[in-house]
């Protein structure tokens, strides 16, 4: 995106027929909320003087302390493509600062600045490139989501199996309106299931790009008479949906991850990249599997990892060495689910990797074999574990993982942990109809 200055936008504003600008910022569950400005409070907003109640967002400042202020990001201004062409509407992006002018550490965009800020201290800058899945269900006589598809395609179909083509065609165009580079869009393996892959882009402006990209999915999905959800696992017997990260670094204009003479083509501060964020997975995942409903994709028969192991070209495995020859060398992560807040997973993915570097923290040995097709005694000879079962399992590991806790902030984490833990113990009384259909006519 090219770097917009406070002059530029009320020009492009003016010039454009913007009436109305949405001040967008993201709360401690991923949640995309914002305000709307008419044009004429533009320049007020751009001075950092609009201010929301705090204390009315979870994981937030207490009702004492309830002010807060939003400072715009000037180069995350866009028009919205699916709003009227006259008298159109803007958003931009913001900080959110508290009333002493300071940046407010319970801001998630803010704990990735931090980490990100700690990078460029050591000379690295971070870039991103995440594949993201979601299904488009149909919705019912009242406009209501439902789970219900009339789409029979697979992997990589084409209409008339695939009928959601042209809503992802509409997708793909609207997000390159709003300066979004995507990759590639394809329909995945189950019914009614899409993705769409980025190109790697700085990793704050990766994380705006998939808030964005989640609000433009919802939008055109509902133009299409659809519904567009990011709910990792909304039906049993089908693959769920992931959200993949690709990890890629660079330090004074090289390629950190890559050294030819290694027989994987891997750097040391590649193996100690990964060996990071192995060591602190466990807790990663309370932040990148947030939902009791992620554990229902994290289970052995859908491809989606559910062993703490890593290897070059490895689909089995939970971190994999994608082919570099597009570019630099990059690192993925193949258990993050869409419904993650991307600000804190890309903090504490990143920062646990950086803390490998600086520790020189080595992973095991790589694992080539089909780690689904090992028996548990292979595993265990192998010390390769698994990931948390449940969202109870992660807490505890996040909680018990002070490392992580200091990169989200004493007291983030913990209203975090706090938020979370009422969520799983709601969870555990429920009974399901599964458990109806199964014990309710024998027992």
């Amino acid at each position: 995106m090219s770097e917009y200055t406070k002059k530029q936008i009320l020009a492009m504003a003016e010039e454009e027929d913007v009436e109305f600008i949405r001040l967008q910022f993201t709360d401690m569950s991923g949640t995309m909320k914002n305000m709307a400005i008419t044009a004429g409070q533009l320049e007020k907003a751009l001075e950092n003087k609009c201010t929301f109640d705090g204390s009315s967002f979870e994981g937030f400042a207490g009702i004492e302390e309830s002010d807060m202020y939003l400072h715009p990001d000037p180069d995350t201004f866009a028009i919205l493509p699916w709003r009227p062409q006259q008298g159109k509407v803007a958003r931009l992006i913001c900080d959110v600062y508290d009333q002493n002018g300071k940046r407010y550490e319970g801001s998630s965009r803010a704990i990735l600045q931090n980490v990100l800020e700690q990078a460029k201290a050591m000379g690295i800058e971070a870039q991103t490139a995440p594949e993201c899945e979601f299904f488009l269900f149909h919705t019912d006589e009242d406009g209501m989501a439902t789970v219900t598809t009339h789409d029979k395609a697979g992997y990589l179909d084409l209409g008339p199996l695939d009928l959601g083509e042209n809503a992802r065609r509409d997708m793909v165009l609207t997000l390159e309106e709003l300066g979004i580079g995507v990759k590639s869009s394809f329909h995945e393996v189950a019914p009614a299931q899409h993705e769409l892959d980025f190109l790697p882009v700085s990793a704050l402006q990766s994380a705006d790009q998939i808030m964005t990209f989640k609000f433009a999915v919802r939008m055109i999905a509902k133009r299409h008479g659809l519904h567009a959800t990011f709910m990792p696992k909304p039906k049993a017997g089908v693959h769920g949906s992931g959200m993949h990260l690709h990890f890629s670094l660079e330090k004074d204009g090289r390629d950190l991850f890559r050294d030819e003479k290694d027989p994987m083509g891997l750097s040391r501060e590649a193996y100690f990249f990964i060996g990071g964020i192995m060591q602190h997975i466990c807790g990663i995942t309370a932040i990148a599997n947030p939902l009791v409903n992620s554990y229902k994709r994290l289970v052995p028969g859908f491809s989606a990892p559910v062993y703490v192991a890593w290897s070059g070209r490895n689909r089995s495995s939970l971190i994999r060495i994608p082919d570099a020859h597009d570019g630099l060398t990059r690192i993925e992560l193949r258990s993050p689910d869409p419904s993650a807040n991307p600000y804190l997973v890309l903090a504490v993915c990143l920062a646990a990797g950086l803390d490998g570097i600086q520790k020189q923290t080595l992973p095991p040995e790589p694992v080539t074999e089909n780690i689904f097709e090992m028996s548990e005694r292979e595993k265990a000879s192998r010390g390769i574990t698994m990931l948390p079962s449940n969202l109870g399992e992660a807490l505890d590991a996040l909680e018990q993982d002070a490392f992580l806790c200091s990169v989200l902030g004493e007291t983030f984490a913990s209203r975090y942990i706090s938020a979370k833990k009422q969520e799983w113990l709601e969870y555990i009384p429920q009974v399901s109809s599964w458990e109806i259909e199964r014990y309710l006519h024998r027992i």
